[in-house]
């Protein structure tokens, strides 16, 4: 798709990678930029830097999800490409509460689902559009310490590979983003850890990614490019990469 003349939701735009995705769209011409987050102040300030519009989103509730594209869809125009990207990071294992399990598992992966639900239809019905649903390398690999984050990230990579098979094939494209560790609200605090391992890219960059990957109808976007190797790696010989985990697990200490 053409990103000139279009018209973008991006969730998470407050911050980090949303940021970035909203900057590098007004950069290429978007006619519209909708700027979406639970920290509207936030949303707001990225909109009034690009000269986007400003709107609150839940992205763990369905209905808000919802009121969202209508909104879109009613007063400003209908959506050509929506980045489902906002995402949480939830620390521990099998001791994480029930109520946190939930939470991530709704924001990481049921906002994916429910923003298909509610758009892809209408994308169909005038003949094509686009889903950017940000997953993480975590999706592809896992995450040392965070049980919550890469069993969701693996469930978001599953869901965008299941729109990709259903739809790709009739006007929808789909790209699922699986980079490793991007500057963020998300990473701060982590620059040493295991995530940052292969280097902290700028959201300026990721984003330069996805619009390649856009432009291509790319499925799979993978700023690290690092991660393509270790997915090889970890498909050729899984108790081999297990055990290497299990290694950078130890130098890293859990995180």
């Amino acid at each position: 798709m053409d990103i000139k003349g279009s018209c973008i939701v991006v969730t998470g735009a407050g911050h980090g990678i949303g940021k970035g995705l909203a900057e590098k769209f007004a950069d290429l011409g978007a006619a519209h930029v909708i700027c979406a987050d639970i920290d509207l102040d936030a949303a707001k300030a990225t909109a009034d830097h690009i000269g986007g519009v400003a709107l609150h989103l839940d992205a763990g509730s369905e209905d808000s999800i919802k009121a969202l594209i209508d909104t879109v869809e009613d007063s400003i125009a209908p959506i050509d490409l929506f980045c489902s990207n906002a995402g949480i990071l939830t620390k521990g294992g099998f001791e994480v509460p029930n109520d946190e399990w939930q939470k991530i598992w709704d924001i990481n992966v049921m906002s994916h689902v429910w923003a298909s639900r509610h758009l892809v239809p209408l994308m169909l019905k005038r003949g094509g559009g686009y889903m950017l649903n940000t997953a993480s390398a975590a999706g592809l690999l896992n995450q040392i310490g965070a049980a919550p984050y890469g069993v969701t990230k693996h469930a978001a990579v599953g869901f965008a590979e299941w729109l990709a098979i259903t739809y790709g094939d009739q006007g929808i494209g789909v790209s699922v983003l699986c980079p490793q560790a991007v500057r963020s609200e998300m990473t701060r605090g982590l620059e040493e850890s295991v995530a940052s391992l292969d280097g902290l890219l700028e959201p300026d960059m990721v984003a330069d990614c996805c619009v390649k990957a856009i432009e291509n109808n790319e499925f799979l976007v993978l700023p690290h490019p690092q991660v393509k190797d270790y997915m090889q790696a970890k498909t050729s010989n899984y108790g081999r990469w297990i055990t290497g985990m299990q290694r950078l697990r130890d130098r890293f200490g859990g995180m």
